[in-house]
């Protein structure tokens, strides 16, 4: 299906099996229609202080950190990962959808600055590998190089393709590592790992796991109209550093938002999708089917006031009325599928 200018497989078999392989073993996304930016020269690490809203200046090199990306007035724009990969070297991953908006603000925002802003876009395939098996796989095919840990990053050969960035990032709740190839070495990397077992993964899985685990979609869980705060992300938000909208975020989370971003599960059948309201006030930001759970689970803006785990809600579903009840997250703990 078309999204954000690409052509990305909503699945390649049955939904339920490509979820499973990943919280059972191992699954392999195509997610190179996301963006990258990379930041570089003597300036790079003030720079990216002042655009992204966690602490630059606590990132290593060989580091991996999350952040927003936010307004003046703490609208989200984005939600980033940034890898430091020298002292002066810096890469970041947009969302699709975002790249363009991203850059441009970078661009923006980069004047006065000792920095040079290079658009990877074209440059890099991504490919994630994820799930209890992946780590392993992935490093039959590194040729007994050591993969970086959780939040680390390392340039290793995989698959015969070098000078490929290994991430120990990923977005489904299990272990594995992210894949930044050379473009060129994509397809090479890509069939490398099927043979060794990994299951392709399409998009729908990777919203079902994602959701699951409470991370956040951008345009969904997360958008310009909304903050940081709201969607419980106060913890890569340090206003001390003076990042563009630090004033306007510090300033909610002083007063307390007026709502919250919460987790959820449907009593019986049924599912929420985006857009559906809660009664009282309200709305549901993404929904699913849990593979995992057997039920249906989602996240909604609720007020704040309402936003404890146990307190119950009622949500229209197409005319339907539907209750649920407010959770704590994760709503999938790694490795009880």
């Amino acid at each position: 299906m078309p999204f954000a200018g690409w052509e990305m497989p909503v699945q390649y078999g049955n939904i339920r099996e490509e979820h499973r392989a990943v919280r059972t073993h191992a699954g392999i996304f195509d997610v190179s229609h996301m963006g990258e930016i990379e930041t570089t020269g003597p300036g790079s690490a003030a720079f990216l202080q002042r655009i992204l809203s966690n602490d630059v200046a606590r990132l290593a090199p060989g580091g991996a950190q999350y952040s927003v990306l936010t307004r003046e007035d703490g609208g989200v724009l984005d939600d980033l990962f940034t890898y430091r990969l020298g002292e002066d070297r810096f890469l970041t991953v947009t969302n699709a959808a975002n790249h363009g908006k991203d850059l441009a603000w970078f661009k923006r925002h980069a004047e006065g600055h000792d920095v040079f802003l290079h658009d990877r876009l074209d440059d890099l395939a991504m490919i994630a590998v994820q799930g209890p098996g992946a780590r392993a796989l992935v490093g039959q095919l590194t040729s007994g190089a050591d993969l970086p840990a959780r939040m680390r990053t390392a340039t290793l050969t995989v698959a015969g393709a070098a000078g490929t960035l290994v991430a120990g990032t990923g977005y489904t709740g299990e272990d594995g590592v992210e894949l930044l190839v050379p473009a060129e070495h994509a397809g090479t990397v890509w069939d490398a790992l099927a043979r060794g077992g990994a299951t392709p993964v399409g998009l729908a899985a990777r919203d079902t796991l994602r959701l699951e685990v409470c991370f956040h979609l951008y345009g969904n869980d997360l958008s310009e109209a909304r903050g940081p705060i709201e969607a419980g992300l106060g913890w890569c938000c340090k206003e001390e550093t003076g990042f563009i909208g630090a004033e306007a975020v510090a300033r909610v989370r002083e007063a307390g938002p007026a709502e919250k971003l919460v987790p959820f599960v449907i009593d019986g059948q049924g599912i929420a999708r985006q857009g559906n309201p809660v009664v009282g006030g309200g709305e549901v930001t993404s929904g699913t089917l849990s593979p995992s759970l057997g039920v249906g689970i989602g996240m909604a803006y609720v007020p704040a006031e309402r936003s404890q785990p146990g307190t119950r809600m009622e949500i229209d579903v197409r005319g339907k009325t539907r209750s649920a009840e407010g959770k704590t997250k994760p709503l999938y703990s790694k490795g009880t599928a």
